[in-house]
């Protein structure tokens, strides 16, 4: 069968969408080798996708790469049997190919739920986007039971037609972290004790309160931040040197040396507001770091048992995790074994499984 993807996010997108465009495809090329892949969009020499054929923009489309990814490409979809819309949209038009069967990920209703985060035509524009994908899909998967929530409150989503498949993280966070990682990890110059945090710098990751629990916490370990440069960035280097918290931010740090940084945090810290499934969570449970991150959201969906977990508009209740975890090395190591456990469940067997039953 052959099976067109969004492609967008594969080749341009180095944070979550990105991440899990990348991963989808690895996982379909591996568990389901008979298919044939179309990967649809302009494509970049960053990322490179074996078993696969892309199908570029071309003709007047050539010069307008999002026009031909909005409503262009879908004379090219014709013949095969399934699109997947891996980031929240379809392209306009698609329900005039009968013989197509159409697939659309959702991920979140961030923009919704948190209006004041996002531009009015930002919002305009992926609502209405969302709203036809979900109205044309075969089958919506949402990335969490939040997000299927969410899809039927938000985008009229019908809860027959989603499934929900949840995520896994990059392989390279279940392989033993290599000495090489860590010795070119040492060139950032770290402190040799941090709390991690990971994701991009924006109001919604929450690392202000974050800064404010571990002042009020008294524990005296920095925080090491790794995240795009931003101008939120800079006025929490500024709020941090306030409030007299150590933070390092990590710009442009290289994938590759995740896991490294993951291993050698004493804990991890997710304090965001509101995700759609929170990949890092997963990725430090692989690794081996104690997490603590939000009640309420997907966060339970993701880290079960394995996490601590605090109110996350509540900078004293953040504090209160950070001492336990920071003053008990015993609970840390019961925490590590968990998250181990937990991490099991979104294993790449698992994860393509609930994908290729979606396809079909």
């Amino acid at each position: 069968m052959k099976i067109g993807l969004d492609a967008k996010r594969a080749y341009h997108n180095s944070r979550g969408l990105g991440n899990y465009s990348r991963d989808t495809i690895r996982l379909l090329t591996t568990y389901a080798p008979e298919n044939e892949y179309y990967l649809i969009g302009k494509p970049s020499d960053r990322y490179h996708f074996p078993k696969t054929v892309t199908i570029a923009p071309h003709g007047i489309y050539s010069h307008c790469p999002t026009m031909y990814r909005s409503f262009g490409c879908v004379d090219d979809l014709r013949g095969m049997g399934v699109y997947m819309g891996l980031s929240g949209e379809l392209p306009f038009g698609i329900h005039n190919v009968d013989s197509l069967r159409k697939i659309v990920t959702i991920h979140d209703a961030i923009f919704v739920r948190y209006p004041k985060l996002y531009p009015a035509t930002y919002r305009y524009i992926f609502t209405k986007k969302v709203k036809y994908a979900c109205k044309v899909a075969d089958k919506i998967i949402a990335i969490s039971e939040q997000t299927k929530s969410d899809v039927v409150e938000f985008f009229g989503g019908e809860p027959e037609k989603i499934e929900v498949v949840y995520q896994g993280c990059n392989n390279i966070f279940h392989e033993k972290v290599g000495d090489e990682a860590f010795a070119e990890l040492e060139s950032y110059n770290l402190p040799r004790e941090y709390i991690l945090t990971v994701g991009a710098f924006e109001p919604r990751k929450n690392l202000g309160n974050l800064i404010r629990a571990v002042s009020i916490s008294g524990v005296g370990l920095p925080i090491v931040a790794v995240g795009g440069h931003t101008k939120h960035a800079e006025e929490m280097a500024r709020f941090a040197e306030n409030m007299g918290v150590k933070v390092v931010m990590l710009h442009g740090f290289p994938f590759r040396l995740f896991p490294a940084v993951y291993a050698k945090a004493l804990m991890f810290a997710y304090p965001s507001v509101f995700e759609g499934f929170g990949i890092p969570i997963l990725e430090a449970m692989s690794i081996g770091t104690p997490v603590l991150t939000s009640k309420g959201s997907c966060f339970a969906e993701t880290g079960g048992k394995a996490c601590i977990y605090a109110d996350p508009l509540v900078p004293e209740e953040i504090a209160e995790g950070i001492k336990r975890m920071v003053g008990d090395e015993g609970l840390r190591r019961q925490m590590v074994a968990l998250g181990h456990e937990q991490a099991r469940k979104f294993t790449d067997e698992k994860v393509a499984k609930a994908l290729i039953n979606a396809i079909y």
